[in-house]
C-alpha cells in the first residue's frame, strides 16, 4: 500500500537481569566488556572496574539486555538506542 508502513515485531526481546542466573549475567557482562573496539576513555580500566560499571548501568536501567530472536543470543544495549515504544 503505497504511504502506509506496516509496523513489525522487534526481533528481540528484552530480558530482565534477574532472569538469568549469577553465572550467565556475570559471562554476558565480560564478553561485552572484552569485545573488541570497546573503548572506556584515556584511563585503561580493569576488568572488575567494567564489569562493576556495567552492573552498575544495569541495576540503574541505563543499559538493557536484549536477546536477538533470530540469532538466538543476548546483549547489552543502551536503553537510550533502543527503537521508541521499546524504551
Amino acid at each position: 500500500m503505497v504511504g502506509s508502513e506496516e509496523e513489525s515485531e522487534p526481533g528481540y526481546v528484552l530480558v530482565p537481569a534477574s532472569a538469568l542466573s549469577p553465572d550467565a549475567l556475570d559471562s554476558l557482562i565480560q564478553e561485552f566488556v572484552t569485545r573488541e573496539g570497546t573503548d572506556y576513555g584515556l584511563r585503561e580500566y580493569s576488568l572488575q572496574e567494567k564489569v562493576q560499571s556495567v552492573r552498575r548501568q544495569l541495576d540503574r536501567g541505563e543499559v538493557v539486555i536484549a536477546f536477538d530472536l533470530e540469532q538466538e543470543s543476548a546483549t547489552l544495549v543502551l536503553r537510550s538506542e533502543l527503537p521508541a515504544g521499546t524504551q
